[in-house]
């Protein structure tokens, strides 16, 4: 079986925070073996591809064993516990694996079985509610390996495979393309940068991996718009780009910290504008700063038009969300504003996001 780390025996082995098999950069992701069939990427990548079973204590009536209570409403069965199942990815040879963190949130065991069928309960190294990313670990040698791949090579109308566990009926394989990229506003995460892709992604399939047709992970599924809960041809992966940044900030500080500078964004109109002198989808308008926030510190006030932070341009508010949040607490960055009395640059020093207490949204 050839394994991922074999793949070609391009994939180099990384001194990052986590060691991990990286693909080589190619700037295409042409299919370098017979352009008519998938069957190399799906060998190379599925030995990495794990499911996922979880399990929750199940949770008695506490007035079940109160004689009064069961003389009006009679013995209740005593509850089930709930169990779970998903998907996940095998990126290092330290036993690291990706997941969704909607797939194990709240989960108090969590069992990982590989495609070669060995077992293992996972520990949670920890997570990411707010990208719906999570990092487990197993103790187990000779793991198979996933090559990580280069998410921002990836164009409109590139082939690709979903792998996972939908439903539990065993690791699946399905194909299709890339429909669309940086997908954002969808209300599924806080930091959003979707792949969309039409590849059949069905419960089960979550965590699991979106590879192209080299076998290099390209996404980690994640969502699927449907009517009916089974696929319609509508499904969201975090790129790779993403997951990566979250996995080594986890694996290193346990948590993924990120930058925070106190105002409310809203998207610009055409009308706003154009009364601004600026393209459409060129900035984000501020319609409120926290009073002593970071920004109102900075000079930054209701009406202004954020453009660009550092050298990041700003077009909508996924992307300015997504900017603030890289930008290390502590450390002045500077801001591009656009006023109606003409542009300026201002220095922020942005703060620490606090981490959400919700929990994560059902998919």
């Amino acid at each position: 079986t050839l394994k991922p780390q074999w793949l070609g025996r391009q994939a180099t082995m990384t001194g990052s925070v986590v060691p991990v098999f990286e693909a080589p950069t190619t700037g295409a992701t042409a299919l370098t073996g017979n352009p008519s069939g998938f069957s190399a990427a799906a060998r190379a990548a599925s030995p990495a591809v794990v499911s996922i079973n979880t399990s929750r204590a199940a949770i008695n009536n506490p007035h079940s064993a109160d004689p009064w209570f069961r003389f009006f409403f009679g013995d209740q069965a005593q509850a089930q516990p709930r169990t779970g199942l998903g998907s996940g990815v095998i990126v290092s040879p330290a036993g690291y694996i990706l997941t969704n963190n909607h797939v194990i949130e709240e989960a108090d065991e969590i069992e990982v079985v590989l495609n070669d069928g060995r077992r293992s309960v996972a520990q949670v190294i920890g997570t990411d509610p707010e990208t719906d990313l999570a990092v487990l670990r197993v103790s187990l040698t000779e793991l198979p390996v996933i090559a990580l791949g280069n998410s921002d090579e990836l164009a409109i109308g590139d082939q690709v495979l979903a792998i996972g566990n939908p439903f539990g009926v065993g690791q699946t394989v399905t194909s299709g393309i890339v429909s669309a990229l940086g997908r954002t506003q969808l209300g599924i995460n806080t930091f959003e940068n979707f792949i969309q892709t039409d590849a059949a992604i069905n419960p089960g399939n979550s965590g699991g991996a979106l590879v192209d047709v080299n076998g290099h992970l390209m996404g980690i599924n994640t969502a699927i718009y449907s009517r009916s809960g089974g696929s319609m041809g509508i499904g969201f992966a975090i790129p790779t780009s993403t997951a990566r940044s979250v996995l080594e900030a986890i694996v290193r500080d346990g948590q993924v910290t990120r930058g925070w500078i106190g105002v409310e964004p809203q998207d610009l109109n055409r009308e706003l504008a154009e009364s601004f002198g600026i393209p459409m989808g060129r900035g984000v308008i501020i319609t409120g700063v926290l009073q002593n926030g970071p920004a109102a510190k900075a000079g930054i006030r209701p009406g202004d038009v954020i453009t660009h932070v550092g050298e990041r341009e700003v077009r909508n508010v996924a992307q300015l969300l997504s900017a603030v949040a890289a930008l290390p607490p502590g450390t002045p960055a500077p801001l591009d504003v656009v006023r109606r009395d003409g542009k300026t640059r201002v220095e922020v020093t942005p703060g620490r996001r606090d981490r959400p207490r919700a929990p994560a949204m059902p998919r």
